[in-house]
C-alpha cells in the first residue's frame, strides 16, 4: 500500500470546463456508472474515510471533482453515468460535462474504469471503453464490490471481461477491488504509479499540496 495517496486533498469542483484547474500537469480520472463505488474507491486508495463524499443514492456525484496529490497531478471523480432515474435535463448537463473533459483536457493520463462485478461490461461501460481505444487512452478496470460473490464467482468475472477486452482490443486492463475487504489496493496502486510517473519518484521528491483550512 503506497502511503503517497494519503496526500490526496480536496481542490476543487466544476460544473463545466471552463471551471476547471489549468490543463497542465497529471490526472487520472474515475469513470463509472452511478452507484458503480467510484468514491469508495477513491477513499480507499487514498487510505481516507471521506476525501469523496459516498452515498448509496445512485447519482449524487454531479460535478467534476478535483483531488490534489502534489503540485502536479491530481485525482477527478466524474459524474456517474448511466442512471435513468433523473431529471433529463440534469443528467443531459452533468454527462456533456464529462464528455467534454474526456475530449478536451490534455493532461488525462489514464482512466480507472469502474464496474460492478456482478453487472460488468454494460452499455456504456463498452462504450467509454471504444472511446478510450479510438483515443489512445489507457483504462484500468476496477472490477468493484467483489465480497458479494464468492471467489470463484469473482474469479469467473474478472476472465469474462478479460475475454471481452481481448475483443474490443483496446489499452485496457483488469482487477478485481473491494473497497470493503482492501482487495487490489497493491495492484491499482500500481497502474497509477505508471500513470503519474511515480514508480521512480521518492516521496521527498514530489512538492506537497497545499494544507485546506
Amino acid at each position: 500500500m503506497n502511503p503517497y495517496y494519503r496526500r490526496a486533498r480536496f481542490l476543487t469542483s466544476a460544473a463545466r470546463l471552463d471551471q476547471v484547474p489549468p490543463d497542465a500537469g497529471m490526472e487520472v480520472a474515475f469513470a463509472g456508472r452511478s452507484n458503480s463505488g467510484k468514491s469508495s474507491a477513491l477513499n480507499t486508495l487514498c487510505q481516507q474515510k471521506s476525501l469523496a463524499r459516498t452515498s448509496k443514492t445512485p447519482g449524487r456525484t454531479q460535478l467534476l471533482n478535483f483531488f490534489e496529490l502534489d503540485g502536479m497531478r491530481r485525482l477527478v471523480d466524474l459524474p456517474g453515468y448511466g442512471y435513468a432515474k433523473v431529471a433529463q435535463a440534469t443528467k443531459r448537463r452533468w454527462q456533456g460535462s464529462l464528455e467534454a473533459y474526456l475530449t478536451e483536457r490534455r493532461c488525462l493520463r489514464g482512466l480507472l474504469l469502474l464496474m460492478d462485478c456482478r453487472h460488468p461490461m454494460k452499455e456504456f461501460d463498452c462504450k467509454m471503453l471504444e472511446w478510450n481505444a479510438q483515443h489512445g487512452l489507457p483504462a484500468h478496470i476496477l472490477l468493484t464490490k467483489a465480497d458479494k460473490l464468492k471467489r470463484g464467482a469473482a474469479a469467473n468475472a474478472l476472465r469474462q471481461v478479460r475475454r471481452e477486452l481481448g475483443a474490443l482490443a483496446g489499452q485496457a486492463s483488469v482487477q478485481l477491488f473491494s473497497a470493503l475487504q482492501h482487495l487490489g489496493i497493491d495492484e491499482a496502486h500500481a497502474v497509477l504509479d505508471r500513470w503519474l510517473e511515480l514508480e521512480d519518484t521518492q516521496l521527498s521528491d514530489v512538492d506537497t499540496p497545499k494544507q485546506t483550512t
